[in-house]
């Protein structure tokens, strides 16, 4: 891991791991910087700390939802990667209901059409 960024804590690994756990066939890798949840060769999720010494989430969203996510400010942002992809800053206001939604919504997005009709809203 580089000096710059710092590797991503056990307790917000767990975090994730507990509302990835419940999306059908979803594992979880090593990334070029950080951890990141995929279904088959999709990524869903991938958590990373910052040059800045923050960490980030980021995942995928429909169209509308990016745009809307990017106008809220702190703690979103679009991310610079990727189609429709949404970012979030993990602080000490993070709603982890919301996160566990927002992944879910991810999944959906990126899962195949069976599986993603595993899992209910």
């Amino acid at each position: 891991m580089s000096k710059d960024r710092p590797d991503v804590p056990a307790e917000l690994l767990e975090r994730l791991e507990a509302i990835m756990a419940r999306l059908p066939e979803t594992y979880r890798e090593g990334a070029w910087v950080g951890k990141r949840w995929r279904v088959g060769a999709s990524t869903v999720a991938h958590v990373f700390g910052g040059e800045d010494q923050q960490f980030r989430i980021v995942f995928h969203g429909e169209p509308d939802e990016v745009a809307a996510f990017e106008n809220l400010g702190h703690p979103y942002f679009r991310a610079g990667w990727g189609a429709n992809v949404i970012g979030l800053v993990v602080d000490e206001q993070t709603d982890w209901g919301e996160v566990a939604e927002l992944l879910t919504d991810s999944y959906r997005i990126q899962a195949p059409a069976t599986l993603a009709a595993q899992v209910t809203p």
